[in-house]
């Protein structure tokens, strides 16, 4: 039996492997270049590996999902067997199904439980008119493979099901490891969270180091689980929260999302998205600064009024933005040169408010970065009330705190928590366009010019 493996990551490398030692001949592709496991043969396109395989196995991440089997259908041959392993959402699914055809017999996949544990023998449910089949050809590597029959996307929608509890429970236990930390108490809380969980430590260093590890892969999952649960009219405040805990552990591990959002102008990250998120243009930098970009601390005040803001200051952490909605009134200051002197020895990156400050160039000497609607001499009340760190509208945009703020000489935008990373890869990709675009514009100028 012929099987091609799209993807040679972490579980495709496993399940390769295993059909190597099945005696299956195993042929590989990765847009990476990688080593491939000993007796897999590696494919320089999509349709190479695929063409005469019996096996398909889909395992490049869901993202490029659709695009992988628009490229793949080209080449399958009649009858071939595609299963599809990412986790992904029903409807993606069911997309991938619709890119490869009807000359496909494609099964939806879902891995449920560890592959580093169980390896190729993990538990796998399948859906789909051929998952009898499907299950037949993963249990030559030893696969828990379960037939559901039914429909493409019920067995990854049973996966999300899954996860709002497993990654729920994983950011759980993330968070209260961080607070055992933080208080010097970590191995009391390691033994009380050992002591409720079967199999107590392994299960906590499990699904620990899983987190750790996956997390920002399983925050994904986690919004298609949101994004599943989103028809039904029950709030999910739970997974809301472990995405986060998962949006925030990935993060904290990975590169320096601030410093890739500032470096791209606010134009190029509202046409690589919905072009939503834009504060007004009636809020404009204070003064010619460098773009900003961090995370949003939410502040509600009344218009004219600054106390909620000298509340904030203490709170916020080095790399913060005060976001600042005032009702947009600019006949009295809600910051001057002493709270900015203040906000920048914290750390804080800049702010953006919807009313006006005053002591504009002495705040520009002190080089802090503000945006703002005016400039006015009249100082501000501090009797309150005010809100902090709860969702706001400010100048015509929704920002929640924690969202990310990126400010530049064009103007403002939120940016969801959420999306940041998917925020700046389009962001990107429009700026590799335009490039592309202008380098066009200018060879042809360049040759009409010549003749």
């Amino acid at each position: 039996m012929r099987v091609a493996v799209l993807g040679l990551g972490e579980a495709g490398s496993l399940y390769s492997t295993a059909y190597v030692e099945a005696g299956c001949e195993v042929v590989g592709f990765d847009p990476r270049p990688i080593d491939p496991p000993s007796g897999v043969s590696m494919a320089g396109s999509i349709a190479e590996a695929v063409a005469d395989a019996d096996l398909v196995l889909g395992l490049t991440t869901a993202r490029p999902s659709v695009a992988v089997a628009e490229e793949a259908s080209e080449a399958l041959q009649d009858g071939a067997l595609f299963l599809d392993l990412n986790a992904a959402s029903p409807t993606r699914k069911q997309e991938v199904a619709e890119a490869l055809g009807p000359r496909a017999k494609v099964v939806d996949g879902a891995v449920i439980g560890s592959v580093p544990r169980y390896g190729a023998r993990v538990r796998v449910l399948l859906s789909g008119a051929h998952s009898e089949e499907a299950a037949e050809l993963l249990r030559i590597v030893g696969a828990d493979a379960e037939p559901i029959q039914g429909r493409i996307g019920d067995a990854s929608q049973r996966k999300l099901l899954r996860s709002v509890f497993m990654k729920g429970l994983g950011a759980l236990i993330t968070e209260s490891m961080r607070a055992g930390e933080e208080s010097g108490e970590v191995d009391w809380m390691r033994a009380q969270i050992a002591g409720e969980l079967a199999d107590g430590e392994a299960t906590l260093d499990r699904l620990l180091t899983g987190t750790r590890t996956h997390a920002l892969r399983r925050a994904a999952e986690l919004g298609d689980s949101i994004d599943l649960l989103a028809e039904h009219a029950h709030p999910w405040p739970m997974s809301e929260a472990a995405r986060s805990v998962h949006l925030g552990v990935g993060r904290a591990q990975g590169s320096n999302l601030a410093a890739e959002l500032a470096a791209l102008p606010t134009s190029a990250l509202g046409d690589g998205g919905d072009r939503l998120g834009f504060l007004d243009s009636g809020i404009k930098p204070m003064w010619d600064s460098a773009p900003i970009a961090g995370r949003a601390f939410t502040v509600l005040t009344r218009p004219g009024d600054n106390q909620a803001i000298h509340r904030a200051l203490p709170l916020t952490r080095p790399g913060d933005i005060l976001v600042i909605a005032g009702g947009g009134e600019t006949d009295r200051a809600l910051i001057g040169e002493l709270i900015a002197e203040r906000a920048q020895i914290r750390g804080i990156a800049g702010m953006v408010i919807d009313g006006a400050i005053r002591d504009a160039a002495e705040i520009a000497q002190l080089g802090f970065p503000v945006w703002a609607r005016a400039v006015s001499p009249a100082g501000p009340y501090k009797s309150g009330p005010g809100r902090l760190r709860e969702t706001i509208s400010i100048a015509g945009a929704v920002c929640h705190h924690g969202d990310y703020i990126v400010a530049d000489a064009d103007g403002v935008l939120v940016v969801p928590a959420t999306s940041a990373e998917q925020a700046v890869a389009a962001g990107r990709a429009v700026i590799a366009d335009e490039q592309r675009r202008q380098k066009e514009i200018r060879a042809t100028a360049a040759s009409s010019t010549q003749s």
